[in-house]
Parts: C-alpha cells; sequence; structure tokens
C-alpha cells in the first residue's frame, strides 16, 4: 500500500474519483484529500437522483476544500432516430422468440407476439424524442426500466459515460502508458457476495489502473471518515435510505420505498409518469418500474399502468406489514418527520460525537 501511495503521488499520475454521492465515494474523496492529493472527482448523473443528492455533490468542495466534483451526463440523442426507423418497419409484423431451454421450460419455448396495432406504432414514433434526461431517454429506447436481473442503468449511464467522456480521453493524453491514470472505485467487500471477490487492483477497457483502497472497510469505518473531516453525510441517510443512487432504485427495499412514499411523493409521482411515457414507447404496451409481481397480494391495489401494477400500487403496499394486508402503523405515527430513521445509527453516531443531524431530518 505504502508504495502505492509513493507512486500515485508522482508527477504525470491523474488519479480519478468515481463519485456517486454517497457514503463510500465521499470517504473515498475525504481519503484522497487527506492523502493531500491532487485529484479529480467524477459525477455520472442519471437524472434520476434526489435533489438532496445534487446539492451534496455541488457543494462538497465548499466544506471540505477540496476540488470541485466535475459532473458528466450520458446522451442518446443520436440513437432516437434509427429506434423511430425501427418501430416504424418492424411493430406491424408479427414477432417469433425461440428461448433456449432452462430449467421451467426444460424443451426451451417458442413465443409469438402478434402485430401491433397501426395507432401504438404512429404513438410510439410521436414520443420516441430526446427528452434530455439520461435515465428516461434511456428507458423510452430499451422500451422498459431496469430490473434486479437486468441493471442495464448502471453500465449505460455511469460505467460508459465515465470511459467514454474521462477515462479513454485521459489515457490517450498519455500515449501508451496508461497505468499513469489511475481510477479509484469505492466499492466494499462488506455490500454483497460479488463485491468479496473483487480484487484491489484491476483494469478498466480504456486501460488505466482500477484501485479499490477502502475495499476492505466497514459502514462504521466510512462514517468514522466522514466525522473525522467534520462532513455530514449525505441528508437522505438520516430518513430511512440505505443507498442513495438513483430515487428510487429498482434495488431498493420496502421498507425504503415506504420511506420514499411518505417523504417524497413527488418522486412517486414522477415515475409514475415515466411509466406512461415508457409504456407507449415499449412493444407490450407496458413498463412497470418495479416488477408487476413485487407485491404479494396483487388484487389488493389498484392498477395504473394498462391493468398492470405500477409504482403507485407497490408504493401503497411498501406502507404495509408482511404479507401485505395491513398496514404498519409503527412507521406511519404523526411524528414520522420528526424522527430519524437511519438504518446505520447516524442520528445516535453524530450526537454522541456533538454532531446533529436536526436539520437532516426532514
Amino acid at each position: 500500500m505504502n508504495g502505492f501511495k509513493k507512486y500515485i503521488r508522482q508527477d504525470g499520475v491523474e488519479n480519478i474519483v468515481s463519485f456517486s454521492g454517497g457514503k463510500d465515494s465521499t470517504a473515498l474523496y475525504l481519503l484522497a484529500l487527506e492523502w493531500g492529493l491532487t485529484f479529480r472527482p467524477v459525477f455520472a448523473d442519471t437524472g434520476h437522483e434526489h435533489e438532496k443528492t445534487y446539492d451534496f455533490v455541488q457543494t462538497l468542495h465548499e466544506k471540505t476544500g477540496g476540488p470541485k466534483i466535475e459532473i458528466i451526463r450520458a446522451d442518446f440523442s443520436d440513437k432516437f432516430e434509427k429506434r423511430r426507423e425501427f418501430i416504424r418497419d418492424n411493430w406491424g409484423l408479427e414477432r417469433v422468440t425461440n428461448f433456449a431451454p432452462n430449467k421451467k421450460y426444460p424443451k426451451g419455448r417458442r413465443v409469438v407476439s402478434p402485430p401491433v396495432p397501426q395507432e401504438r406504432i404512429n404513438r410510439a414514433i410521436e414520443l420516441m424524442f430526446p427528452t434530455g434526461n439520461p435515465f428516461l431517454d434511456l428507458c423510452m429506447l430499451k422500451g422498459r426500466f431496469p430490473s434486479t436481473k437486468a441493471r442495464f442503468c448502471t453500465e449505460e449511464l455511469k460505467s460508459l459515460p465515465m470511459q467514454r467522456q474521462i477515462m479513454f480521453p485521459a489515457v490517450k493524453k498519455r500515449g501508451w502508458y496508461a497505468r499513469r491514470v489511475i481510477s479509484w472505485q469505492g466499492v466494499r467487500a462488506e455490500e454483497s457476495e460479488a463485491r468479496r471477490k473483487l480484487d484491489r487492483f484491476g483494469h478498466c477497457d480504456s486501460g488505466a489502473v482500477i484501485w479499490r483502497p477502502i475495499l476492505d472497510w466497514t459502514h462504521e469505518d466510512v462514517f468514522a471518515m466522514h466525522r473525522k473531516h467534520n462532513v455530514q453525510p449525505n441528508p437522505l441517510y438520516f430518513e430511512g435510505m440505505g443507498r442513495v443512487g438513483c430515487f428510487p432504485c429498482v434495488m431498493c427495499n420496502k421498507s425504503e420505498l415506504s420511506s420514499i412514499a411518505a417523504r417524497y411523493p413527488d418522486h412517486i409521482e414522477r415515475v409514475a409518469e415515466w411509466e406512461k411515457i415508457v409504456s407507449e414507447c415499449s412493444r407490450l404496451g407496458m413498463a412497470t418500474f418495479f416488477p408487476d409481481n413485487k407485491t404479494t397480494k396483487t388484487d389488493s391495489y389498484d392498477v395504473n399502468v394498462d391493468g398492470y401494477l405500477g409504482i403507485h400500487a407497490v408504493a401503497e403496499w411498501a406502507k404495509t406489514t408482511r404479507g401485505g394486508v395491513q398496514y404498519d402503523l409503527m412507521n406511519f405515527s404523526e411524528n414520522e418527520d420528526q424522527q430519524c430513521q437511519s438504518k446505520y445509527g447516524l442520528c445516535e453516531c453524530y450526537m454522541e460525537k456533538s454532531h446533529t443531524c436536526a436539520g437532516l431530518r426532514r
């Protein structure tokens, strides 16, 4: 570690810190600052973040004296014309899809999709123009939302823009010596089984070196780094959120969605509008933010996307106890807005350390 710390301090080495606005990337930013490095923090804006995350990203340099965070965005505007042509030429035809054998269908299966009515084709073509929001544009082009098994959002909205807009130009500037570009990534082994298998070092497609300096840190270590530098974490961590990336994230759990629906119903409404738009851009005529089988009692909720359960229904289900039948009154007390619901015990922790989160509870 000490040898590598000396290497990244050398002239000509560019340290690029991937920043998401979350606890881990903030700890990474503070670590680079603590070591006295010259570094370049970069935030890939998905267009699907909370306002408090945007504010946190834009003001962190003022709180720390570190470098201002650069903001990049994916741009899909050049893909819409080709998609319109595809819809015009193909949606009016019958589509046959042959699926390979799997456990559920040992002999495979053949699915025939009927032609799409011309009225729906015309409407999809009418809508198929860039909105300027990367997340919504991507979902319109895909005709669906990301899912736990198809997380194309991370690849298309974060990884690829970072490679194309930041890493490749940085490597190209240094010619063949790509090892002088260091990509700092704030992933931790504690977070998942897949991340426990990661190495501390690697290489990205650009040829730059990937470094994961906090791979063996716990979340207590991460928040200790915040306290050490007198930096409050992203305020959303005090409001029941376990993750602060996309808001909401397709990976968020029931309690997180419950907090979002209670505190920020406008974000639920925004996603509901996106469901309608993406549905009209889908050959199936249906696209829900969460899987339609998200709830356990589907007949207990009103449908809102052509007979399917949209985010309104799932948000209602998130307010219930296990089984989806009875509302959890403990989670919806009149004093909820005054309660700190941090999953990491931050309120108590920060109060003990003479910090206050009183202004962050709403």
